[in-house]
């Protein structure tokens, strides 16, 4: 699959999920390098977003977006993952004020990378995507954005995670 980044392409690596297909198992960073797996996160609907990284423009506003809109969610986990260093990721969430998006870093085995098909080839970064998964792994949402500038579709997103 193709995205861009400010109009120039840029490749995925992998197969891209989509609605219907079984999230595979991953293992990412936590913010204090303990690890996180999807059998860590199951039990309730999930809400799983990649951004390039949490210390630009367009991710600090969709991390923030997303924190907001969590408070109203006590149901739904959220997630972002990122190549962001776990301790950069700490410090971000701690300056931003983020206490209801659960942060994780993919920077060490590109699992999630694997699992989602959401690295980009040229920049060893992730695209922006957000898939929303039910209590049984199953993906009832995905979007990778075309242009990964662009904000996701919140609405979608929070609609979708309301099962």
């Amino acid at each position: 699959m193709k995205v861009t980044f400010m109009g120039n392409p840029l490749t995925l690596v992998g197969a891209q999920l989509k609605q219907g297909d079984m999230l595979a198992n991953f293992t990412v960073a936590k913010n204090d390098l303990s690890p996180l797996t999807l059998a860590d996160t199951q039990g309730k609907t999930r809400i799983l977003l990649t951004v390039p990284s949490l210390d630009t423009p367009v991710c600090d506003m969709e991390i923030r977006e997303f924190n907001k809109r969590a408070a109203e969610m006590p149901n739904v986990a959220i997630y972002t993952i990122s190549m962001d260093l776990p301790f950069a990721q700490a410090r971000w969430c701690g300056a931003a004020g983020v206490e209801n998006v659960i942060t994780a870093s993919d920077y060490k085995d590109k699992a999630f990378a694997a699992a989602t098909g959401a690295l980009i080839e040229e920049l060893g970064l992730l695209t922006r995507a957000a898939f929303v998964v039910d209590a049984s792994g199953k993906v009832v949402y995905a979007e990778y954005l075309d242009e990964i500038t662009e904000q996701p579709n919140y609405d979608a997103i929070l609609a979708a995670a309301k099962i």
